[in-house]
C-alpha cells in the first residue's frame, strides 16, 4: 500500500502518499471516479488520482466510506455526502491529505527548490524575508504555511504579504508555527506544525 504515513488525533487525521503506480493502477482504487478531460497533463492525472485514494484510505480509518470529492465556487475541495472537511496537496511523486471532523483544515506539501528565493518577494513579508534569509528549506516552510492558511480561509481574495503572517521560527526537522489570517478586519491566528523530510517539506494545520 502507497500511504507513506498517517498521523491520527481524537478529531483529525492526515497523511501522505508516494505515488509508484500508473493511473490504471490509481483509477482501481477509486473505481468511478473521472477525471475532468481538461486535465491532460500525465503527472498531473495522477495526482488526481492519489489524492483520492489517499483520502479515501484515511477515510478508512474512521470506517466512513468515500462517495467523491466536488469544488465550491472557490475551488476549496469538499467531501460529497459528508459534513468532515478536507484539504489536499501535491508535488509530484507525494501528494499529502488532512480530514477534520469539526473545522476547516489547510495541508501543504512542496520540495524545496531555489525558484523559492525568486518568487519570495511576492510572498513573504519584509520580517519574514529577513527571518528566512537565503535558506530554501526555511522558504519552503513559509510558504508552505501560507497555502495552508489560504486553504483554511477557502477564499482566493487573499494577499500573501499583507492578508497572511507566519511568526519567525527556528527551523528544525519539525515543529510548531504560529500562522495569521489578516481579512475582513479580523485577525485569526492558526497553530501549524511542519515536517522536514529527506525530500519534501509538509506544513498541516495543529
Amino acid at each position: 500500500m502507497p500511504v507513506e504515513r498517517i498521523y491520527p488525533s481524537a478529531d483529525s487525521i492526515w497523511g501522505f502518499w508516494k505515488i509508484t503506480e500508473d493511473e490504471t493502477e490509481l483509477a482501481a482504487e477509486v473505481a468511478g471516479e473521472s477525471i475532468s478531460a481538461s486535465i491532460t497533463n500525465g503527472f498531473k492525472r495522477l495526482e488526481f488520482l492519489a489524492g483520492r485514494a489517499l483520502i479515501k484510505a484515511l477515510l478508512r480509518e474512521w470506517s466512513i466510506p468515500y462517495n467523491g470529492i466536488k469544488k465550491d465556487n472557490f475551488g476549496k475541495p469538499f467531501l460529497q455526502a459528508s459534513d468532515i472537511c478536507i484539504s489536499l496537496s501535491h508535488s509530484y511523486p507525494y501528494v499529502a491529505a488532512i480530514l477534520h471532523k469539526k473545522h476547516n483544515v489547510g495541508i501543504d506539501l512542496e520540495q524545496p527548490k531555489e525558484k523559492l528565493l525568486r518568487i519570495a518577494p511576492r510572498v513573504l513579508s519584509q520580517k519574514e524575508l529577513a527571518d528566512a534569509g537565503r535558506e530554501v528549506v526555511k522558504h519552503c516552510i513559509y510558504w508552505c504555511a501560507k497555502e495552508a492558511l489560504i486553504k483554511i480561509y477557502g477564499k482566493k481574495d487573499l494577499v500573501l504579504t499583507r492578508n497572511l503572517a507566519v511568526s519567525p521560527f527556528q527551523l528544525q526537522q519539525k515543529g510548531h508555527l504560529v500562522g495569521r489570517i489578516l481579512a475582513n478586519n479580523t485577525e485569526t491566528a492558526i497553530p501549524l506544525e511542519y515536517i522536514v523530510s529527506d525530500n519534501f517539506v509538509v506544513v498541516v494545520s495543529n
